[in-house]
This record gives structure tokens, C-alpha cells and sequence, in this order.
């Protein structure tokens, strides 16, 4: 029998974070690395730093199953890295923007289903 408190337990929920650094010295690799990026915005994510994107899911299954997404969407070249934290680990992160510490950010509202 499945509680409610481990299916949104905050070490349950999950962040993906998304890192690349895409070759961009010719037409070719610029396309590749915006198609790249416009992927990540489709799938839901969100742009942290210029190459640096997040997304919120529900669990490990749902981050395998977007890990796999993106696989079959990496450009031929460059280097892309996937990390996983629990929205607990999320809450957490530190982050300073133009000198000042910024607040955490919240969690959304409610799970998207795709």
C-alpha cells in the first residue's frame, strides 16, 4: 500500500538539471545547439544560466524516462551533462545573482502530467 506522504515526500520529488557546452563556430553547430536548447524548452524545462536548464519531475522512473528523452535528442557534437537532486537537495542551493543572495525558489504549484 502506497502512503500519501512517499509519493510527495521531498526526498521523492525530483530536479533535473541539465549542463552543456555545444560547439557554435559554424552554421551547422549554432543550429544543433538552438535546436538543442528549443528541446529542453519543449520537454518543460527552463533556462537557469545561458547553458544551464532545470525541470521538476516526480521521481526516478520520470527522470530516466526524460534522461532517455534526451539522449535521443543530443547533438552529434559537444558535451552534455545530467545531474539529478531531491527538492530537498533543490531547496538548498545557494544562489547569488549580481552580488546579493537570491531567495529559493519555489516549488511549482502542482505536477504537470506529459
Amino acid at each position: 500500500m502506497t502512503r500519501k506522504s512517499d509519493i510527495l515526500s521531498g526526498y521523492r520529488l525530483m530536479w533535473i538539471l541539465v549542463m552543456f557546452d555545444l560547439p557554435t563556430n559554424t552554421k551547422p553547430q549554432r543550429r544543433a545547439a538552438t535546436k538543442f536548447r528549443n528541446f529542453l524548452l519543449d520537454e518543460g524545462f527552463e533556462r537557469s544560466q545561458f547553458s544551464v536548464y532545470s525541470r521538476f519531475v516526480n521521481g526516478k522512473e520520470a527522470f530516466h524516462a526524460r534522461v532517455r528523452r534526451i539522449e535521443n535528442s543530443l547533438p552529434s557534437a559537444g558535451d552534455v551533462q545530467i545531474l539529478n537532486f531531491t527538492d530537498r537537495q533543490y531547496r538548498d542551493i545557494v544562489h547569488f545573482s549580481d552580488q546579493g543572495r537570491r531567495r529559493p525558489r519555489k516549488n511549482p504549484q502542482q505536477l504537470v502530467l506529459v
